[in-house]
């Protein structure tokens, strides 16, 4: 009996989870003797969610395990790379029975962790620099949460509260339920007991808004607690008093008011780009998200034949043939050119653009080098240091 619902490794690697209709095309290829007739095909968006003007792909590392074994060619931007909608983030080559069938699963792999990666790079930027922690893995089924939580992470997140993120090599991050006050009966018992059964090395983070007043908690916690307490944490962002950006304030001049300074604010519950930015504003430290980032929109990519056989072929609307991605390192331009192309030079400064379409996996071996989920995210941020930049240069 399948336990929770939940696929196997081993279905998906086998191409069980595929639309039934790639199912029949490979029994009608392969009746036909057509199974072995060699395509390239492209995986692109033609338009993101909310509006976006750029994303951020994710999932690549999944797709090419994915692909391990078959005799196929996988080509990709590296992964962690901001993109704009029309430009082609991947592709596929090889005899089309062999890999048709697993179309469902890469698209799968690529569209949702590529929305989650999108939607925390956004909120890292609204955060103005200040850490952001994934807080959503109960917003999702437990099958893909460690699917969500490293796409977060890639996409910017500073941290994540599941615990598996220790395989990823990471240390997972949190503070204490309500249920530990609830069922202490008090705030200083269950603050108290944390500090007193926690290692040394977990930050005594008190959450500040469970039977009184925000302000009046944080007062409580730092009295209780003096130099060992490192933050606060707000969770009511919808709080009966109305506006949170003002609570954030009483409660930063109380703390300092009363010489607690070192106290950070934390705040978490129900919060999105919109809301971090202006809490930041009002003073908050670090903020936890979850449904925004772990239930954002998936970024709808489509996989389409642009070649059979080495000839240039698509369907109405999408243009034929393989092509490459040019990215210009100063200003962030990109341009999509037909594959084997020379190197452009920048429309907008004149740079020499290099070719970020790199092949991944050779005839079912991976070849890319493995990067870790870090350096991926380092490489998100600092493009989007550059993109901030020029958004801000033409705005002047």
């Amino acid at each position: 009996m399948r336990l929770f619902n939940m696929v196997t490794w081993e279905e998906v690697k086998r191409g069980d989870v595929t639309d039934i209709y790639f199912e029949r095309t490979e029994e009608i290829l392969r009746r036909k003797g057509l199974y072995d007739t060699w395509v390239a095909a492209e995986i692109v968006s033609h338009k993101l969610p909310n509006n976006w003007s750029w994303a951020v792909l994710a999932g690549v590392e999944d797709v090419c395990k994915l692909l391990e074994g078959l005799s196929v060619d996988f080509y990709s931007l590296p992964e962690g790379t901001v993109f704009r909608r029309e430009v082609p983030v991947a592709r596929v080559e090889g005899p089309y029975g062999v890999f048709c069938r697993y179309e469902t699963a890469i698209l799968g792999m690529l569209c949702q962790a590529s929305g989650v990666a999108t939607a925390a790079a956004r909120v890292k930027l609204a955060a103005e620099g200040k850490p952001v922690y994934s807080f959503g893995v109960r917003r999702m089924h437990p099958a893909v949460s460690l699917v969500v939580e490293r796409a977060a992470i890639i996409g910017g997140c500073d941290g994540g509260s599941l615990k598996l993120l220790s395989e990823l090599g990471l240390k997972p991050v949190g503070t204490m339920p309500h249920a530990l006050i609830l069922v202490f009966g008090d705030q200083r018992g269950a603050w108290k007991a944390f500090d007193d059964v926690m290692p040394s090395d977990v930050p005594r983070i008190a959450l500040v808004d469970t039977f009184y007043d925000e302000k009046v908690e944080a007062v409580m916690a730092a009295d209780l607690l003096k130099e060992k307490l490192f933050a606060v944490r707000l969770d009511t962002p919808s709080s009966r008093r109305g506006s949170m950006e003002d609570i954030v304030r009483e409660v930063r001049w109380e703390l300092d008011l009363r010489g607690y300074r070192h106290v950070k604010i934390f705040v978490s519950g129900g919060l999105n780009e919109e809301s971090v930015a202006k809490l930041a504003e009002a003073g908050a430290d670090a903020f936890g998200v979850g449904t925004y980032i772990s239930n954002a929109k998936t970024v709808d990519f489509s996989m389409d034949i642009v070649e059979v056989e080495g000839r240039p072929v698509a369907k109405r609307g999408k243009p034929a043939g393989r092509k490459d991605v040019f990215y210009c390192s100063s200003c962030m331009e990109s341009m999509v050119l037909a594959a084997g192309s020379p190197k452009p030079r920048c429309p907008s400064c004149g740079e020499l653009m290099e070719n970020k379409m790199v092949k991944h996996v050779e005839r079912g071996r991976a070849i890319a080098p493995k990067r870790s989920v870090l350096e991926i995210r380092s490489y998100v941020l600092e493009q989007l240091s550059r993109l901030t930049r020029r958004l801000q240069s033409r705005s002047q």
